[in-house]
């Protein structure tokens, strides 16, 4: 059968989306701002992210690019994500129904990361949801989700909505790091009064864009919604503005990196789907990935969500199996059982996706009681770092555990403590942008922002 046509016989398409054969140039396809990137990837290494070609990298050297995010400006293609956008009337009524956290607690001009779920409470996939207007929304996922939508509306009769898949449509940048509004502000005034998770309509050179002070690295940024026709006239007036401010183009490695000091999960490899789980163990609640914050008001909302009777039984009984929390490697530790092998200890750009078990430390040996899934080790921070899953025993800051590394191929365990997450959360962050600058507004907070040697060593000490 190897090297023959296989012909599926049926239609297998999502609902309203475009059959595979039909997409020109089907797979691999490129981002609206491929062409102003491809010129810059000095590696020449292409990925796959939802059939997209992204780079894990652009320079030679991954903590160029990481450091970008934490002391200048980094511009980062998010494209291939899945976007949705919800119009009418009910559109209000149909997000609350599929979405776990309230969508009424995000008003016009507001943005909400949020999640949903299955009628076992198990998360499906996690998201950003923009009140563009009041019957508009827009709706980032890393899946596909339009027949989900869809069918939600069928079953609940809603006329009043229209669910349209506009991947294609628009393009996503991510503009981060202390100088990411003194890019925007020379292109724009709009983005000034942006409180965290803000969005507004702007025009930059004369292309309409929506811009919400959101991100994913924990850090002061913004993400830009372009018509993908505009993506390359928006690309180079944000190029033009960031000279002097150091913005560099990342791939998506250092985004990972700082994701992981910011405490923020990534699906696939922190959570899975759970409609392709084959058992529970598989599965995880928002509870268990540490989300309870986005039902802390659950009993004023009166909305019959998907999965709402799950949650409000693991609430009320405390039935949660574990909790995601950060670990902090014991420095000492982990220096002791590579120097025991005669090697110096991995550091040097050190980012791992991958199952390392953790065991409870007493008088059994390799008790096993959870496992970390992202592995850091933190140049900024000056330690190793993971984010794991531990029984709620366990789960509590400054609990001591052992964390499985390999050292020369043999397995060890190095001291760890429990801490809480974020590792990493400076104020710039949230901080008003009409204030003192951010960068020294950092600096004086102990961050990165103005001194990378005392950033690091304050932000070291948050997580001892």
């Amino acid at each position: 059968m190897f090297g023959r046509k296989v012909r599926i016989v049926g239609d297998l398409t999502p609902l309203g989306e475009t059959p595979f054969d039909a997409i020109p140039g089907a797979m691999p396809r490129t981002t609206p701002f491929h062409a102003c990137l491809e010129p810059l990837n000095r590696t020449g290494v292409w990925k796959h992210w939802s059939g997209y070609l992204v780079a894990p990298q652009y320079q030679y050297s991954l903590n160029t690019e990481y450091y970008a995010i934490r002391s200048g400006a980094a511009l980062l293609d998010t494209s291939p994500l899945f976007k949705y956008r919800f119009r009418g009337g009910d559109a209000a009524a149909l997000l609350g129904r599929v979405l776990a956290r309230d969508p009424g607690a995000c008003p016009v001009g507001r943005a909400q990361y949020t999640c949903w779920c299955d009628e076992g409470g198990w998360i499906e996939q996690d998201g950003v949801i923009l009140h563009v207007e009041e019957d508009d929304w827009l709706l980032t996922a890393a899946e596909p989700a339009l027949r989900h939508f869809r069918e939600a509306a069928r079953g609940l009769g809603l006329s009043d909505v229209t669910v349209e898949d506009v991947s294609d449509a628009f393009g996503i940048l991510a503009l981060q790091g202390p100088h990411a509004h003194d890019v925007l502000a020379g292109l724009t005034d709009a983005v000034a009064p942006l409180r965290f998770f803000g969005l507004t309509r702007t025009s930059i050179e004369g292309c309409d864009v929506i811009v919400s002070r959101t991100g994913y690295t924990g850090d002061l940024g913004y993400e830009l919604w372009i018509r993908s026709g505009d993506a390359e006239t928006v690309w180079r007036a944000l190029t033009m503005a960031g000279r002097g401010h150091g913005l560099t183009p990342i791939g998506t490695t250092a985004l990972k990196m700082a994701r992981v000091e910011a405490g923020l999960l990534l699906m696939g490899v922190d959570f899975h789907p759970s409609r392709f789980a084959w058992v529970d163990a598989q599965r995880d609640s928002p509870l268990e990935l540490g989300w309870s914050w986005m039902f802390r008001k659950l009993e004023d909302d009166g909305r019959d969500f998907v999965g709402r009777a799950a949650i409000e039984g693991e609430l009320r009984d405390g039935s949660s199996r574990w909790r995601m929390v950060g670990l902090a490697v014991d420095w000492e530790d982990y220096e002791r059982v590579h120097a025991d092998a005669g090697i110096l200890p991995p550091l040097h750009e050190l980012y791992a996706e991958s199952t390392m078990s953790v065991y409870r430390r007493g008088e059994t040996p390799w008790d096993y009681a959870g496992y970390a899934s992202s592995f850091l080790a933190s140049t900024l921070l000056r330690r190793p770092i993971a984010l794991a899953k531990l029984p709620l025993e366990l789960a509590e800051p400054g609990t001591e555990v052992d964390l499985e590394v390999q050292v020369v191929r043999q397995p060890k365990t190095v001291l760890s403590r429990v801490v809480r997450l974020p590792f990493y959360d400076p104020p710039r962050k949230t901080a008003p942008v009409d204030a003192p600058s951010p960068v020294a507004r950092a600096a004086g907070a102990g961050s990165i922002g103005g001194s990378a040697p005392s950033g690091a060593s304050s932000a070291a000490e948050a997580v001892r």
